[in-house]
């Protein structure tokens, strides 16, 4: 899975922090709570954001493994918390960073997941996290990553796409461009036929066959006059994917991508499953 650039991932990095379901990261807290120390993987990290919304859930003594197959986002992640710490030290390829009263150790692994997943997780950690990754996805991997996990940790993912697109002011080719769009998002994105939009349903059924409690949560990116560099680069980004289907002309394409959008609401699921 390729593609995302570190510029990007910055430039959604706000949004994503304020859509997240508040009710699944406060019970992802208190499921953690009693625990001073906790492990983590976080599965295609990016820049390690997803590193920077929980922490400040969990103990005081935490270790982080961020897996993605990118050489150039792993180095971004590692400069990007070093700039997000109190304070940052360095053994060999592993960042130790203290961070309001927390002590953060960050390793960085290079892997194909959709080759390498067994091997990344043949130890499980307490806490298998990822961001924005299960719609790219295919079922079968779903299911292999739920039934390497099996009840034996705790799992949080956040912003699934969940198909949901609305732009204002409104324009004639929505609708159109939507189907378009998200029958793009069922492409393969190095892991087979993408679940796209219905990933939620799918991620959510597979944990809850190998016995882990689920519970589901609404995370919309809602997006306004302060979010304008955001939203013209997600309309680009959609009007990029949906001519690249060929289900729309140029012409129609061209004419919804130069809309003036000022606001913008994108669905996503969130979704926590615990022991049982």
């Amino acid at each position: 899975m390729t593609g995302f650039s570190a510029s990007w991932l910055d430039l959604r990095e706000g949004a994503d922090h304020r859509a997240r379901d508040a009710d699944l990261a406060r019970a992802l807290a208190r499921h953690f709570q009693p625990r001073k120390a906790v492990t983590v993987a976080d599965l295609g990290c990016g820049t390690g954001s997803n590193l920077r919304a929980i922490a400040p859930l969990l103990g005081a003594r935490q270790h982080w493994t961020l897996i993605d197959a990118e050489p150039t986002l792993l180095a971004a992640a590692g400069q990007r918390l070093a700039a997000w710490a109190d304070a940052t030290d360095r053994e060999g390829d592993t960042l130790v960073l203290s961070k309001a009263g927390r002590r953060i150790v960050v390793a960085f692994r290079r892997a194909d997941l959709a080759r390498e997943l067994e091997a990344q997780l043949a130890s499980p950690p307490d806490l298998v996290t990822a961001s924005a990754l299960f719609d790219l996805v295919s079922v079968p991997f779903m299911t292999r990553l739920a039934g390497l996990l099996a009840g034996r940790c705790a799992f949080y993912a956040v912003l699934t796409y969940d198909g949901r697109q609305r732009f204002e002011p409104p324009a004639d080719d929505d609708a159109a461009v939507l189907a378009a769009f998200n029958a793009h998002q069922t492409g393969d994105k190095g892991f087979g036929p993408a679940a796209g939009p219905e990933a939620g349903r799918h991620l959510g059924a597979a944990l809850h066959a190998v016995g882990y409690g689920v519970s589901t949560g609404e995370s919309p990116w809602r997006l306004g006059a302060a979010d304008a560099p955001l939203i013209g680069a997600l309309v680009a980004g959609c009007a990029a994917a949906v001519a690249e289907t060929g289900q729309l002309s140029a012409r129609r394409v061209g004419r919804w991508r130069t809309r003036p959008r000022t606001t913008a609401l994108v669905g996503h699921t969130d979704i926590l499953a615990l022991p049982r």
